[in-house]
């Protein structure tokens, strides 16, 4: 597991227009977040904080438990989950794109599903209240309409009543 380290720091890259994270002087994660989407706190102050350090440590453990994700894989997930959590400007809902859940067993876990009309993906809640949940795409591409799309680690804020558990008890006694 790659530990956070108090020489981490964040970068606005005008060239990229994206936000970095410098790791050390040979390695930097490129984000998804256009400088627009970030709030102006991430541009005056670089640093990773303590907040930004434990959530990550939080987002890596919680991932490295399915056994699903390589260790790099799981660094870049909770690096992003990271930037959109406290980096982001707020984002409304768009729950419009995605059906509505109507089963009975509600989502336990921070990784869930969506499903819009084109297809059904992966999503990792990243911030949630009582009325809808910020969640960052995991599936390379998720197509949310004809015309619209998330790609990787991008962020999305759906109504609750959207999101559906990836596994449930049916499902689960199956396979035990």
């Amino acid at each position: 597991m790659l530990q956070a380290s108090k020489q981490w720091k964040w970068i606005a890259c005008p060239k990229r227009n994206r936000l970095l994270v410098d790791l050390n002087q040979e390695m930097q994660l490129c984000t998804p977040y256009k400088l627009r989407q970030l709030t102006d706190s991430v541009l005056q102050y670089s640093e990773f904080s303590l907040e930004d350090a434990a959530f990550y440590q939080q987002v890596y453990q919680y991932l490295d438990s399915f056994n699903l994700w390589q260790p790099a894989e799981i660094c870049q997930i909770a690096l992003n989950a990271t930037a959109a959590k406290y980096h982001l400007k707020p984002v409304l809902a768009k729950s419009w794109f995605f059906d509505t859940y109507t089963g009975s067993e509600p989502s336990v876990e921070a990784i869930i599903k969506l499903q819009s009309r084109q297809q059904c993906g992966e999503f990792l809640i990243i911030e949630h209240n009582k009325d809808a949940s910020l969640c960052i795409c995991l599936s390379e591409h998720f197509q949310l309409d004809e015309n619209l799309s998330l790609n990787q680690f991008e962020v999305i804020k759906v109504l609750n009543n959207r999101v559906h558990p990836i596994y449930t008890q049916a499902q689960s006694s199956i396979t035990a």
